[in-house]
């Protein structure tokens, strides 16, 4: 990547993929960034070492892009593998090592240690961090995870609903992408979800809003029971009743996808890992098993909404 997202060529001639660039790696400094595309322009990198070495960015740019999960295209480095060999640098190379890395022209780690197998991380996990450093993700999408419970409570889905009949009762779910209330719709409240099978927009009436006007402006992901209202293409739910899944929608990073991970949609993997071990700066260890997530890592989606008034 570089900082802006870019165009590439695919084996379609009239399609192109798009890259992610570094700006949207969050707290990434524009200076930092630059210096690894510049490294990167003289040969690939090989390791974390080699990137932090000859980019002279510091240890912390590079755990912003290991979150991330930056280096698991070009190393092959999933999240917490990437923080484990990242927690090994300091902010200056030893002298030592230094100096037989340019002496011998090949990198010199500063620690020798035993290969570590860490524990993988969960397939919600990853998508938890994906927002909670990126703002999105590559892989399923976060209602993918909960569709089963959401199917034993007969919650369709927003494809389902949108192919619904004029008049259909309908129970929909999805996370809450926009609020609005325009001054000239005589207080109705509009809203969309969004699912993995695209969006709903519900119209909630000023008595439905003030009934359930907790669950409105503050859930992260909501459930409506309603009815279908289609004018030709257009189709909103007119909500009854709204209820806030914003607990589900936290169970999120103890879950695993109920299918594996679609290959269809940029560089995709088979699995990633958890996050590392808060420890001090030393040599390593080659045990690793704490599962919880530290201090801070997402513990789980926080979606910023748009919202108008």
């Amino acid at each position: 990547s570089r900082w802006d997202c870019t165009l590439e060529p695919t084996a379609h001639p009239d399609c192109f993929a798009m890259r992610r660039g570094l700006r949207e790696v969050r707290g990434l400094s524009n200076v930092d960034a630059a210096a690894l595309v510049v490294a990167r322009g003289e040969r690939p990198f090989v390791s974390v070492d080699d990137a932090w070495r000859r980019a002279g960015v510091p240890a912390a740019s590079l755990v912003k892009i290991a979150e991330a999960d930056g280096f698991r295209a070009a190393m092959g480095l999933a999240r917490r593998e990437a923080l484990w060999a990242i927690k090994a640098l300091r902010d200056e190379p030893l002298p030592l090592f230094a100096a037989a890395s340019a002496r011998e022209q090949a990198i010199v780690p500063e620690f020798d240690e035993p290969e570590v197998t860490l524990k993988p991380m969960k397939a919600g996990r990853e998508v938890v961090e994906d927002y909670g450093h990126t703002g999105l993700t590559l892989r399923d999408h976060p209602v993918t995870f909960l569709r089963q419970d959401l199917a034993r409570e007969k919650f369709m889905t927003c494809a389902a609903a949108s192919a619904g009949r004029d008049f259909q009762s309908c129970k929909v779910a999805g996370l809450v992408l926009v609020r609005q209330k325009p001054g000239s719709a005589k207080n109705v409240t509009f809203i969309t979800l969004e699912d993995e099978t695209g969006v709903a927009n519900l119209v909630v009436w000023e008595q439905v809003y003030e009934k359930h006007r907790r669950a409105v402006l503050t859930s992260s992901m909501l459930g409506v029971v309603g009815r279908i209202q289609r004018e030709g293409e257009v189709v909103h739910v007119v909500a009854y009743k709204l209820i806030d899944l914003s607990a589900e929608l936290a169970s999120l990073g103890g879950r695993e996808a109920p299918f594996p991970l679609s290959h269809d949609r940029g560089d995709e993997f088979a699995r990633g890992s958890l996050a590392p071990d808060s420890r001090d700066r030393r040599p390593r260890t080659s045990k690793a098993s704490d599962d919880s997530s530290p201090a801070g890592h997402a513990d789980r989606i926080k979606l910023k909404t748009r919202d108008f008034h």
